[in-house]
């Protein structure tokens, strides 16, 4: 390959890299936390605060609900599962997007309670950063432009894989440990770059494609389907309402309905059945479960009329799926890891991680690139402001974005029961820790703001399982604050997880501040009184003389009283 083109698309991978990479650094770091969003909102549930109602009365729960609130059929879900992040066996919202749903449990003595629930959502919140890149804002309209960031990134991969094809081969597996840190640092660069290629392509488009899905109908239904695209969609919605027949009716039992969805599929384990007009002859039950030896969009479902048991819709039920649908729940399950089971989402949480290092070290490599170009260039290196920017943003956007989820987890825990609007509470700490780490970023240089926010990140991170000591504490000591913490292998992964990326975030700091004491001074991750010194060593020469030896011959009169 021509040398010249080699360079051309090292200017495009470098590029489109800085244009995105931050963006993408929030999205992949926040992704990675979300493969794991079910133990993630075990960890921040207080077990024991209600009573769930045994299975065996789930019918007469439901039976009592719709005679007392038949409102509450319009839109309910009975929960089979009896796990901590479990909030009632019964719930029912207002509205699709109704914060405050309401819920209904049998008391040991049968009398029915029902209260209003305000639950953490700490798991969705993260989804959302994930989703938008940690925008703010409209959700729809972050995910419209992490789309385009995705298109972006489509050229940066492919982009970055022309640039390695020449030395593929030798340098592959080449991780040269040694003086030269840029040289390390593009090693491990191309390695994890190469290496996780298949999951970026994957990631890359379905994103494009989940971020600018609006634009994509639109282009169809004008140039494909005359515009009647939406009427199309409807008619194939497993979503939508079957049948007009307002008359009341008796629900079909749980067992029935679980037993129906089996028939099809054996394997299936359903977890929860979402009613749509219950009570009512037209009664639609979506028994929702999972079943990890296929490839489902999210959790698999199957529609059945839930006064009769009739099976309506099997086209995103594992073993019961059309050909299109088969294809549609494999494009989403290999960007959110529904697949595979536990040990594939481990895979999806590592390889989530190396992205976001993917991203972070390819600002270090500009910025590192930057001071070899002006070194070359002879004479001493004086690295641009620019350059200078550009660290502290690499630095407060990355390490802030890791400082603030952690933070706003671990409030998540500690606000659960005593708020009522929990996503803007989540929302305003994430938000105001993240500015404050980009302000003091840019406030330090990129030098010592590394350090200081990775041991904040070390801090941050590690009061994950400390909230869990501290929860255990609590129970006994001060139970009116609710601080139960959960004993599950869920729940305790989390903390162990936690641990783990505390343990890293303090070796880094630690490198991090060993490099601005003893790497290069002319270096913006230099500490800013070794790059003074480098400045005043290396600067033009004043009456024939260095600066360096000027400055020393004036301190010299200034102590002999000569000033």
């Amino acid at each position: 390959m021509r040398s010249d083109v080699v360079r051309l698309y090292k200017v495009v991978h470098t590029w489109t890299g800085i244009t995105a990479g931050m963006l993408l650094f929030i999205a992949f770091y926040a992704g990675a936390i979300t493969v794991f969003a079910e133990p993630l909102a075990r960890w921040i549930a207080t077990p024991g605060l209600t009573r769930l109602t045994p299975l065996e009365q789930s019918d007469e729960l439901l039976d009592r609900v719709l005679a007392a609130r038949p409102d509450a059929g319009k839109d309910l879900t009975l929960y089979l599962g009896e796990t901590e992040d479990v909030p009632a066996r019964l719930i029912w919202k207002k509205s699709r997007n109704d914060k405050a749903p309401w819920s209904a449990e049998l008391s040991s003595e049968g009398e029915l309670r029902m209260e209003q629930l305000h639950p953490a959502g700490v798991a969705e919140f993260v989804d959302r950063i994930h989703k938008t890149g940690g925008l703010p804002g409209d959700v729809e309209i972050g995910q419209t432009i992490m789309g385009v960031v995705a298109a972006v990134y489509v050229v940066a991969i492919i982009s970055g894989l022309i640039i390695v094809l020449p030395s593929l081969a030798k340098d592959l597996f080449a991780l040269r440990i040694g003086a030269n840190l840029k040289r390390m640092w593009l090693d491990a660069h191309n390695v994890v770059g190469v290496l996780s290629l298949p999951f970026h392509i994957v990631i890359a488009l379905t994103a494009v494609v989940f971020g600018l899905h609006d634009i994509f109908y639109g282009a169809l239904d004008r140039v494909v389907y005359d515009g009647q695209l939406k009427s199309v969609m409807s008619a194939g919605n497993p979503f939508q309402q079957v049948g007009k027949d307002p008359h009341p009716a008796s629900m079909l039992p749980v067992g029935a309905l679980v037993e129906r969805v089996r028939t099809v599929s054996p394997a299936f384990t359903p977890i929860e059945i979402r009613y749509r007009n219950a009570g009512l002859r037209d009664a639609t039950a979506m028994v929702w479960g999972h079943e990890p030896s296929y490839m489902t969009r999210g959790n698999g479902f199957a529609v059945l009329n839930a006064a009769t048991g009739d099976i309506l819709n099997t086209d995103y039920l594992p073993g019961g799926r059309s050909a299109w649908t088969a294809t549609v729940s494999t494009f989403f399950a290999l960007h959110f890891a529904t697949f595979g089971g536990d040990s594939m989402r481990a895979c999806y949480f590592l390889l989530g991680l190396a992205g976001a290092f993917l991203f972070y070290s390819g600002n270090l490599l500009w910025i590192e690139s930057r001071r070899r170009t002006e070194r070359r260039a002879g004479g001493p290196v004086n690295q641009k402001r620019s350059t200078r920017l550009m660290g502290a943003a690499t630095v407060g956007v990355c390490l802030g974005a890791i400082c603030a989820l952690s933070v706003a987890i671990v409030a998540g825990k500690w606000l659960n029961g005593h708020v009522t609007e929990a996503e803007a509470w989540h929302e305003g700490v994430f938000y105001a820790v993240f500015l404050a780490c980009v302000a003091w970023s840019f406030a330090r240089g990129a030098a010592l703001a590394g350090v200081d926010l990775l041991r904040l990140a070390a801090v941050s991170t590690a009061a994950i399982p400390l909230t869990t000591l501290a929860a255990w504490a609590t129970t006994w000591a001060l139970p009116s604050l609710g601080m139960r913490p959960s004993a599950s292998l869920a729940a305790l992964g989390v903390d162990l997880v936690a641990l783990c990326g505390a343990l890293g975030f303090a070796l880094m700091a630690r490198a991090a501040a060993r490099r601005s004491e003893e790497g290069p001074a002319d270096s913006v991750w230099a500490a800013p009184r070794r790059q003074l010194t480098y400045a005043a060593a290396h600067a033009a020469p004043l009456d024939g003389q260095p600066a360096k030896q000027l400055i020393n011959a004036s301190l010299s009169d200034e102590v002999g009283g000569n000033r």
